[in-house]
């Protein structure tokens, strides 16, 4: 699989994670802000939160490791959890907005 076919997966494993605050998975979201994968299957999340303060923040990064972990070809998931730029719903996908009656 080429690192185009394994981003691609990744995204797919983000849509099942779900803020359990939000009905809306994380990629929809807009928390995701890079996706990166080295040749030797290691996955660089860069990401953000919802607010800094976020309750289920660990709950939230583990998941989304764990998910992405599941990615043939993926040996090692690095998320970076940044604040800047900070979140707000500018950022959400089309599809969230419809979800949460933005649109």
């Amino acid at each position: 699989m080429d690192i185009l076919e394994t981003e691609s997966k990744i995204v797919e494993a983000l849509k099942k994670v779900y803020d359990p605050e939000i009905p809306v998975n994380v990629y929809d979201l807009g928390l995701i802000y890079q996706i990166d994968v080295t040749d030797n299957g290691e996955a660089n999340i860069t990401m953000t939160l919802t607010a800094p303060n976020c309750p289920v923040a660990d709950m939230l990064l583990m998941d989304v490791e764990n998910s992405v972990g599941t990615v043939e070809g993926i040996k090692k998931v690095i998320i970076n959890l940044v604040f800047d730029p900070p979140w707000d719903k500018s950022m959400l996908s089309d599809e969230a907005k419809l979800e949460l009656g933005f649109l």
